[in-house]
């Protein structure tokens, strides 16, 4: 429970360190396309987490670049919540390094990741609770230090996107668990990162809301954002990863494409079962349907 505490603390004071941090770049309103040949990397290297002499992570190494989904997978006990939490900087390693290019970031707080563009979006309900939806936006985008109309406009351009419209005057506390995600994200839009760290993004949701979830999730990589996601939802997971690393026993078994995953006896034995059916879902069909079209 100290934990969720000071994690909810960290996170808010990293959403204002990072709006502070944009107001300090230079103002591009362009978005930079997903062809972009310099995609950054955040690259974790050798990581290693121990608690008194139990090695919880032994040697982890993953990458994420901009404009892909890469999901962090495993059973219980595995470590891939702890590699996921030292790639945040809520967990400092005992080895290893973490890397955003070629600048070293291990040591930085959380606060300090977000101002260089990494986001991260906690399992628990960080929203404003006494805050209206386009006030828990509206907060954020005001830090930037960007224009008024700039401002406003982002606002009712994040607000259509993530189909916030119905509820923008609600309180954060009066939202239902997709909406509350929807706006968090959006939230974390506002300040343009350059990668967003999802921690069980679809714990809470009801299951019409997790595929409305993912469609968001997935259009990300529109907008050059590079995603690392973990949940123990591993079937909705897969569906929309380009990616996934699979830790078993503090350590990396696999690495590959879902259907890779789903695929491998090995994986198949020690974590999805035989049972396991990869299901891919059509997300430019659905967007399509979206748009009316």
């Amino acid at each position: 429970m100290l934990f969720k505490i000071c994690s909810k603390i960290t996170l808010m004071v990293a959403i204002t360190e990072m709006a502070a941090g944009a107001a300090e770049q230079p103002v591009n309103d362009t978005q930079s396309p997903t062809t972009e040949p310099n995609r950054m990397v955040l690259r974790s290297e050798g990581l290693v987490k121990q608690y008194g002499k139990r090695t919880v992570v032994n040697g982890v190494s993953f990458e994420v670049k901009q404009g892909e989904i890469v999901g962090l997978l495993g059973p219980n006990g595995a470590g891939k919540t702890t590699s996921f939490y030292m790639t945040t900087g809520l967990v400092v390693p005992n080895g290893g390094r973490i890397f955003l290019d070629k600048e070293e970031i291990t040591k930085d707080p959380v606060y300090k990741r977000a101002q260089k563009g990494i986001g991260y979006l906690a399992q628990e309900a960080s929203v404003f609770r006494k805050m209206s939806v386009e006030d828990n936006i509206a907060s954020v985008l005001e830090l930037t230090g960007r224009s008024k109309e700039y401002c406003q406009e982002k606002l009712e351009s994040l607000i259509a996107e993530f189909r916030l419209q119905k509820v923008r005057k609600n309180l954060g506390d009066q939202l239902s668990g997709g909406e509350r995600r929807r706006t968090e994200i959006a939230r974390c839009l506002a300040i343009d990162p350059k990668f967003i760290m999802l921690d069980e993004p679809f714990a809470g949701v009801d299951p019409i809301a997790v595929e409305d979830i993912q469609y968001i999730v997935w259009k990300l990589k529109d907008r050059n954002i590079g995603i690392l996601i973990t949940d123990h939802n591993v079937e909705e997971t897969l569906c929309i990863t380009n990616r996934a690393y699979l830790l078993f026993e503090g350590r990396i078994l696999f690495q590959g494409t879902p259907e890779e995953l789903a695929e491998n006896q090995i994986v198949r034995d020690k974590y999805l079962t035989n049972s396991f059916k990869l299901r891919k879902k059509d997300f430019q069909l659905m967007g399509r349907e979206r748009e009316g079209l």
